[in-house]
This record gives structure tokens, sequence and C-alpha cells, in this order.
């Protein structure tokens, strides 16, 4: 995972289009996201496949033989790395209120805990903003989703009818931002091993 950057939007708006094929957003308006002080994207890409490629590429023995492996990339390459995933959050500075705006993950993605992951950061980074309160929407027919959230501790706060197309209604939800839990290195119990408590 990393800060996604103006480069990822092809490959972005590649997934959205995949992920939300009636109610993508538009590119201008995931750019303007991206480019905004107040967002925060990620996105999560295929660092090892991108890492081997590149070995094979410079003449290493381990040699990806799919065809893709023989192609150079580079940043310009709006596929290369493979994403994986996105998501972004909205949090103006100064304010105590944020919201997740889009999360999507890659179908051949799905069921390894990267969507939780995703989420994971955004609410570690919406503590680091200050955010008291973290929003998102989800659509009523997307159980899977509505029960990740609700494992990471969102509550449904309202319905908006409609507000999605085809006349789906939009789950509102709610975080309240718990605070990061510390604890001391090694753990509680107060046993030793070896000299270090546990």
């Amino acid at each position: 995972m990393r800060r996604a950057r103006l480069g990822d939007l092809d490959a972005i708006m590649r997934l959205e289009r995949a992920t939300f094929t009636e109610d993508a957003w538009p590119e201008d308006a995931m750019r303007r996201e991206l480019e905004s002080p107040h967002g925060y994207y990620l996105v999560a890409v295929d660092d090892e496949l991108a890492s081997r490629q590149a070995h094979a590429g410079s003449g290493g023995a381990d040699e990806v033989d799919d065809e893709a492996s023989e192609a150079q990339h580079d940043e310009s390459d709006a596929a290369w790395p493979p994403l994986l995933g996105y998501a972004g959050l909205l949090a103006p500075s100064g304010g105590d209120q944020g919201d997740i705006q889009t999360i999507a993950v890659d179908p051949a993605a799905r069921g390894i805990g990267l969507g939780r992951g995703l989420m994971h950061a955004l609410i570690t980074e919406s503590r680091r903003r200050g955010i008291a309160q973290l929003f998102l929407e989800v659509r009523a027919d997307n159980p899977i989703a509505r029960s990740l959230y609700e494992s990471l501790g969102f509550v449904e706060i309202g319905v908006r009818p409609r507000y999605y197309r085809r006349g789906v209604d939009a789950i509102m939800m709610q975080l309240a931002v718990p605070p990061a839990v510390t604890r001391p290195a090694g753990g509680a119990g107060g046993a030793t091993i070896r000299g270090v408590s546990r």
C-alpha cells in the first residue's frame, strides 16, 4: 500500500468503472480528489509481481514466463504496477469529521483482507488528522461491504432512499474514531522470558 499519485489515475479509473459500472465517478472528479490537500488516497499494488518482472527484465535468473514479463514498464504505463485496490478519505484540515469517499478491490484480490487493510489505513489517517467522526455510504444491496464496515465499528445512522441508480438505497454509516491503542512493548502480563517482561 502506498499513497496514490496522479499517475495512478488511469488504473484507478479502470478499477472504478469495472467495480461501480453504473455509479462510477467521472475521471475529472477523481482527479480533483487525488489533487486535493484534504484528500488522502491509497493504492494497493502488486509489488511482488513488479519486483519479479523488474528482476526478469534485468536478466535475473528467476524469469517470469508470462507474456507481460517481457514488456518493460515505467511510471508512465497506466497499467503498471498492477492495481489491486484503492481507497480514499476526505478530511478537511481543522475539521473533526471525515468521509470515506470510495474503496474498491479488484475481484482477483478479494477475500484476503485487502479491503480491511485499506479501511484500517484510512481510519488511522483519520485519527492522525484529529477526526472524531468518520462517515460513509454503502449500497443497501452490498452485504459484504456492510459487514466489513460493521466489523470495524461503523453503525447505521440513516438511509438515503433511491440514492444509487436503479433505485438502490444508500445506507449511511458512522464511526466514532477510536483512540490509538498503545501498550508497552512486550505486552501485558508481567511474565519474564530471558529478561524481557511479557
